[in-house]
């Protein structure tokens, strides 16, 4: 018996027939791409998970900057300052000035004070103020305490009981500073500083005063504030 006869055929010859040959194959690729597919799943969830949370993230920001904005830390809205170099603001008050409480020129008596070294700025300023129908109280250089320390136009002082003659006042000069004293009376003291050049116009006065005593917005239900 040959060697090359398999076990069991007993002597007999092993013969192979046809005209094809088997051909062994690679095994199927199945699992590389089910492993691909899983992958490229995995980026995509991966993906959509960094967006959601840059999304977040911004949003926090945004959230924060508005809370921040809108309230002080103790939840209440934030209070106005009593005074500043907007013309037309209140006097040291900080409380809004009823549009009806604003009185006539003709009403208000103002002082005007010159804390600059250009001589006559006191009285041509009466003059216009004049002209516009205030009447006119003491003229003159300023007192000791202001003068030569004005660095703006002006400084305009008035009492507890002359918020609204300040106003009137203040709104007929840009950059004016506002303050308040302890006066009893409604007299105003207008006090020209070393930026002074020139009353507003009486059309820019005009708006300057609407302007200040505009109500403030009321907040809206939907708002962030």
């Amino acid at each position: 018996m040959s060697m090359l006869t398999p076990q069991g055929l007993k002597g007999k010859q092993y013969r192979v027939t046809g005209n094809a040959y088997p051909r062994l194959g690679r095994p199927p690729k199945k699992s590389r791409k089910v492993i691909a597919a899983l992958a490229a799943l995995l980026a995509l969830a991966l993906i959509g998970l960094g967006g959601v949370q840059l999304y977040d993230i911004f949003r926090g920001k945004d959230r924060n900057a508005a809370a921040q904005a809108c309230a002080a830390p103790s939840g209440k809205p934030l209070a106005a300052p009593t005074a500043g170099a907007t013309p037309g603001a209140p006097a040291a008050s900080g409380a809004p000035v009823d549009p009806h409480a604003v009185p006539q020129p003709s009403a208000v008596t103002v002082n005007v004070y010159n804390a600059t070294t250009k001589a006559g700025l006191a009285g041509r300023t009466a003059d216009e103020l004049k002209k516009r129908g205030f009447t006119i109280g003491k003229v003159g250089n300023a007192p000791a305490e202001l003068d030569k320390k004005v660095p703006g136009t002006a400084q305009v002082i008035a009492g507890p009981t002359g918020v609204a003659a300040g106003t009137l006042v203040s709104s007929q000069i840009a950059g004016a500073t506002v303050t308040a004293d302890a006066r009893a009376d409604t007299t105003v003291d207008f006090v020209i500083g070393d930026s002074y050049n020139a009353l507003l116009d009486e059309t820019q006065a005009a708006a300057a005063l609407a302007l200040a005593i505009k109500p403030s917005p009321t907040p809206s239900a939907t708002g962030s504030c």
